[in-house]
């Protein structure tokens, strides 16, 4: 009441807010909106404490173990501020759920889910009801929390889950941003572990999941990171709830305008080559990626190393984007950096002829891509 002033504090008391994914990003999340005030609570998450998440999670003890998360909280929350009307619900969030879930007019809805088709799935539920929704990406395997940010969706960068969340939200639904979201600058320092059972050996992952299309998940977690976003996002709900402007620190990218002129020669070579642009499915941050990430700054045709600087947009003249199968469409999955004069004997021979003229240029080509496609699934 201090900081917001008597009349503000009222509209945070007031107010009816939504957590769904109870981990180590939501757990600090909803405990942080619970201690600022907010009236009313529906905790959301199908799962239960275990051992390992201890490390991130915000209330948990050793005794909570195996019980369900929302369940954990209500427990703890009871007793740090027992005038909050808290609501625990131990249910996985799909489109059967979406109705009860988000009913009741939320003031807002905080989505702390790390699977990709159900974040997607309540981000639309959300656009397409006018919920205002903030989103939280990849907390894990990142170590600098001076690097994270809250943005809209579409400016997010460095993050395999921004990625795949816009490309599926985009594909899927239409939507093209317009969502802000608290992710990091940093690029991942650690991918996904192999995942062994019982007796030490690595095995299927899908064979322990508690629920289909739930991966069984190894990822390196510095427990700080998800707390910080979690703290993060309690911030920005509660000032918007007290009515608080908080201008946020932009995004900025130096090399931006060069992504947009490849951006745009894609644009340009696909209206021309097949008459349309419709089936361009990257926006410039995809095109960020693929350059930096999959192509290094350089031609496919080149044996890169992974270094890039500077000295790659001497040479922007000369690159552009192309479909590796003209079948398929511009994709993350299917877009190729290559010299203007490659550019057009690629697109004057077929994938097969490649395959048998040139097979180390083409397996180079397809583990690159495969990687691409490994990230657009990840759940980091």
């Amino acid at each position: 009441m201090q900081f917001f002033g008597f009349e503000s504090q009222q509209k945070v008391i007031g107010s009816y807010v939504v957590v769904i994914g109870l981990g180590g990003v939501g757990s600090h999340a909803a405990c942080m909106l619970l201690r600022s005030g907010v009236g009313r609570l529906l905790l959301v998450d199908f799962d239960q404490v275990s051992l390992s998440s201890l490390n991130r999670h915000a209330v948990a003890t050793r005794e909570d173990v195996g019980t369900p998360k929302a369940l954990c909280l209500k427990k703890h929350f009871s007793s740090i501020f027992p005038e909050c009307n808290v609501e625990a619900k131990v249910q996985l969030f799909d489109a059967s759920s979406a109705e009860e879930i988000l009913s009741g007019n939320p003031d807002f809805v905080l989505d702390c889910i790390d699977n990709i088709d159900t974040k997607v799935a309540l981000l639309a539920a959300c656009v397409q009801r006018g919920l205002k929704v903030l989103s939280a990406m990849g907390a894990g395997a990142r170590a600098d929390p001076t690097r994270i940010r809250v943005a809209d969706l579409r400016e997010s960068t460095n993050d395999p889950l921004s990625r795949a969340v816009r490309h599926r939200l985009r594909k899927d639904y239409g939507i093209e941003g317009g969502i802000p979201v608290v992710f990091s600058l940093e690029k991942p320092k650690a991918k996904l572990l192999p995942f062994k059972g019982p007796n030490g050996v690595e095995d299927n992952p899908s064979d322990y999941q508690l629920v289909p299309g739930f991966r069984v998940r190894i990822i390196p977690v510095l427990g700080t990171i998800p707390a910080i976003f979690g703290q993060i996002m309690a911030s920005y709900v509660v000032t918007q709830l007290a009515e608080v402007r908080v201008k946020t620190e932009p995004v900025v990218n130096l090399d931006i305008d060069h992504y947009r002129m490849l951006h745009q020669r894609l644009i340009e070579h696909e209206e021309s080559l097949y008459g349309s642009a419709l089936q361009v499915q990257v926006d410039v941050e995809d095109v960020m990626y693929i350059v930096k990430e999959l192509w290094h700054g350089r031609s496919a045709r080149d044996k890169f190393t992974k270094d890039i600087g500077r000295g790659m947009w001497r040479a922007i003249n000369e690159l552009i984007l192309v479909r590796w199968d003209q079948a398929k469409e511009a994709s993350v999955t299917n877009l190729i950096l290559l010299r203007f004069k490659e550019a057009d004997e690629h697109e004057s021979t077929t994938l097969e002829e490649i395959k048998r003229k040139e097979p180390e240029y083409y397996a180079r080509v397809t583990c690159v891509l495969k990687q691409a496609e490994q990230d657009l699934g990840s759940e980091i």
